[in-house]
C-alpha cells in the first residue's frame, strides 16, 4: 500500500513539473517556427497543458484500463471547471474580454457533444477514436481561423504577447521538449500503475480511479497555470488554458486510448458522470453569457467549487454501497 501510495505521489509530482517543461519546450519551438503568440496559445500550449491526460490514457489503455482514460477525460473536465476555476475565481474575481475565447467555448461544447454522441450506444471503440481524433484537426483548423480572423484589439493577444516573449535556443527548446516529455511518461507509469493497485486494494473500480485520484493529479496543471496567469493579470489566459484543456480532454484523451485498446462504456457515465460534466459546462456558461460583463464573481468560484466537492461526495457514497 505504502509502495502504491509513492508511485501515486512520485508519478503526481513529475507530471506536474513535467508538463510545465514540456509547455515552455513546446511554445519555444513554435516561436522560434515563426508562430503568433495567439496561435501558440490557442493551439500549441492549449494541446500541451493536456499532455499529462493524454499521456496518463494512453499508457492507463495500453495497460488494459480504458476506463481510466475516460474516467480520467470526463473527471478532469469536472476538475478543471469546478476546482481549478472555482479556486481561481475565489482568489480574485475574473473579466472575460476575449470574443475569442468566447469562440472556443462553442468549440468546447461541440466537442463535449461529440463524443456524448460515440459513447451512447455503450462502447468506444476504434472507429470512434479514429472520428474523435480527425475531429482534433478539424478543431486545429477551426482554431487556427479564429486566431487569423481575431481583432488586433482582442485582450488576449496582449496577454500572449507578454507570456511568450521569451524563447530559447533551438537545441535548448527540443531538450526541454523531450526532458518534458519523459518526465510525463515516467510520471504517467507511476500514476497508473500506483492508482491501479490502490483500486485493487479497495475493490474501487478503474472508472473511480480515473474520475478522482487520476483526474485531479492530471488537473494541477492547470490550476497552477491559472493561478500564475490571474497573478499576472491574465484573466483571459486563464479561463483559455480551462477551455482548451476541456476540449482536448473530450478529442484526445478519450481518441487516443480508444484507437490503442477499444473499451465498453460504463452505464454510470452516461447516469452520473457526464451530466454533472454538462451541467458545470451549462453553469459555465450562463456565468460567462448572462450578462454583457462576463465577469465572475467569487461567490460563482464558490459555487463551482461547492458543485465539484458535492461531486467528489457522491462518488464516495456511491464507491462505499
Amino acid at each position: 500500500m505504502l509502495l502504491s501510495l509513492a508511485f501515486v505521489i512520485i508519478g503526481l509530482v513529475l507530471l506536474v513539473y513535467g508538463a510545465d517543461v514540456f509547455v515552455v519546450g513546446a511554445a519555444s519551438i513554435a516561436r522560434i517556427l515563426g508562430m503568433s503568440s495567439l496561435m501558440i496559445g490557442l493551439i500549441v500550449v492549449g494541446f500541451a497543458t493536456s499532455a499529462p491526460e493524454i499521456i496518463v490514457g494512453s499508457v492507463s489503455a495500453w495497460n488494459g484500463k480504458t476506463s481510466i482514460a475516460i474516467g480520467n477525460a470526463i473527471g478532469s473536465n469536472i476538475t478543471n471547471v469546478g476546482l481549478v476555476l472555482g479556486v481561481s475565481i475565489l482568489l480574485m474575481p475574473i473579466v472575460i474580454n476575449s470574443k475569442t475565447l468566447m469562440r472556443e467555448f462553442i468549440l468546447m461544447v461541440l466537442s463535449i457533444g461529440l463524443a456524448l454522441v460515440l459513447i451512447l450506444d455503450g462502447s468506444l471503440d476504434r472507429i470512434d477514436g479514429i472520428i474523435l481524433c480527425v475531429a482534433i484537426m478539424l478543431v486545429f483548423y477551426e482554431i487556427i481561423r479564429i486566431a487569423r480572423k481575431a481583432k488586433k484589439n482582442d485582450p488576449i493577444i496582449a496577454e500572449f504577447d507578454q507570456e511568450y516573449t521569451e524563447v530559447d535556443s533551438s537545441g535548448k527548446s527540443v531538450f526541454k521538449l523531450i526532458i518534458g516529455l519523459t518526465m510525463l511518461l515516467i510520471g504517467a507509469a507511476l500514476l497508473v500503475r500506483g492508482a491501479s493497485d490502490i483500486a485493487r486494494q479497495f475493490g474501487v473500480s478503474d472508472l473511480i480511479i480515473g474520475l478522482t485520484i487520476v483526474a485531479i493529479g492530471t488537473s494541477l496543471p492547470e490550476l497552477a497555470a491559472s493561478i500564475a496567469s490571474l497573478m499576472k493579470k491574465e484573466a483571459d489566459i486563464a479561463i483559455g488554458n480551462v477551455i482548451g484543456s476541456n476540449m482536448f480532454n473530450m478529442l484526445a484523451v478519450m481518441g487516443i486510448p480508444a484507437l490503442i485498446n477499444p473499451v465498453a462504456v460504463d452505464s454510470a457515465v452516461y447516469t452520473r458522470d457526464y451530466p454533472v460534466m454538462c451541467g458545470l459546462t451549462l453553469l459555465l456558461a450562463i456565468m460567462l453569457f448572462a450578462t454583457k460583463k462576463h465577469k465572475l464573481y467569487r461567490g460563482e468560484g464558490i459555487l463551482l467549487a461547492f458543485c465539484f466537492f458535492a461531486y467528489q461526495y457522491l462518488l464516495y457514497v456511491n464507491t462505499i454501497t
